[in-house]
């Protein structure tokens, strides 16, 4: 009899094991708004018990991830709606030049990507066209933060070779480099409030550097994904005026890989639960709504979000 039980046992959590979908999100740097994001939306869908268990995990963000879904070794993914488009279209980025990831699908638009030009106070910089010279984090290799910065530059006829030194490093390595006086400037896009931020201005004095109005035109005209946004004064420690800048959408992509009733479940898990879902993060709160969900997406819809939408009424 003890014998039978345990085989029976070995053998229900085999049938249990292979009932469970394993899903891996891909996210951004632990001081950025990615990770807390991809955090939330892990949980959410493992309270729902459908039979999906996901995880998120800290990675380089919009290029890495893009790429990781492209090779299977991530199954959802957060991204920047330029990042995305330059990427399933096999331009605009060295990283997909003649390289397209046509198997990139979104599920939905969250909130706006703000492209934050911060500046130490005692570094002389007062608008764009100061950072020449100048010792300037431009982002990662690749990053979508990298991207932004060289745009914003060419808008104000500047590029990399104009400034004295650019520096190619992640987020929290800028903001050490910014607070040792190693850095006189740091361009991030990343979602308002960002903590990478927060930490350089509890220490140091900062002001944001504003893309001026003629220029946000300019830049919107050539690369279609900017709007204006204003930068409220209160968001950083010290910095008290409302700034003017551009941003972009941060987006959640999955593969088409990926099976449309699995989609289909993590959509309802996440998106039926607005509520709790727009909990995760102020960004959520602030900016995230279904109607602007299915706007501004750069690449096809996966077949399992276009079900959920449809049913929303939200899409034909």
């Amino acid at each position: 009899m003890k014998k039978s039980l345990i085989a029976l046992s070995v053998l229900l959590l085999g049938i249990f094991a292979q009932a469970q979908e394993f899903v891996t999100i891909g996210t951004g740097s632990t001081t950025g708004v990615y990770f807390p994001i991809g955090t939330g939306i892990a949980k959410l869908i493992n309270d729902a018990n459908i039979g999906i268990r996901a995880n998120a995990r800290s990675t380089g963000g919009s290029v890495f991830n893009i790429n990781a879904l492209g090779t299977g070794e991530l199954q959802m993914a957060l991204a920047q709606n330029d990042i995305a488009y330059y990427a399933y279209n096999g331009t605009g980025l060295p990283a997909f030049d003649g390289k397209p990831v046509k198997s990139l699908r979104a599920m939905a638009a969250l909130y706006p990507e703000v492209v934050h030009v911060i500046a130490r106070a005692d570094s002389g910089i007062n608008k764009i066209g100061d950072l020449k010279g100048k010792k300037v984090v431009v982002g990662d290799v690749g990053s979508g933060t990298e991207a932004n910065a060289r745009q914003i530059l060419e808008a104000y006829k500047l590029n990399f070779d104009d400034l004295g030194q650019t520096i190619r490093v992640s987020a929290s390595q800028g903001v050490a480099l910014l607070q040792d006086g190693k850095a006189d400037a740091m361009f991030y896009t990343v979602g308002l409030g960002a903590s990478a931020i927060q930490q350089a201005a509890q220490t140091i004095k900062l002001r944001i550097i504003p893309v001026d109005f003629a220029e946000i035109k300019a830049i919107a005209q050539k690369y279609p994904f900017y709007t204006s946004f204003n930068i409220p004064g209160g968001t950083y420690k010290g910095i008290d005026v409302t700034t003017p800048t551009v941003a972009v959408l941060s987006i959640l992509l999955t593969s088409e890989s990926l099976n449309t009733d699995t989609v289909y479940k993590i959509m309802k898990a996440t998106f039926d639960n607005e509520a709790n879902f727009k909990k995760i993060h102020p960004n959520l709160e602030r900016y995230f709504s279904p109607q602007k969900a299915v706007k501004n997406l750069p690449v096809p819809l996966h077949p399992g979000a276009e079900k959920y939408w449809k049913e929303k009424g939200l899409i034909k």
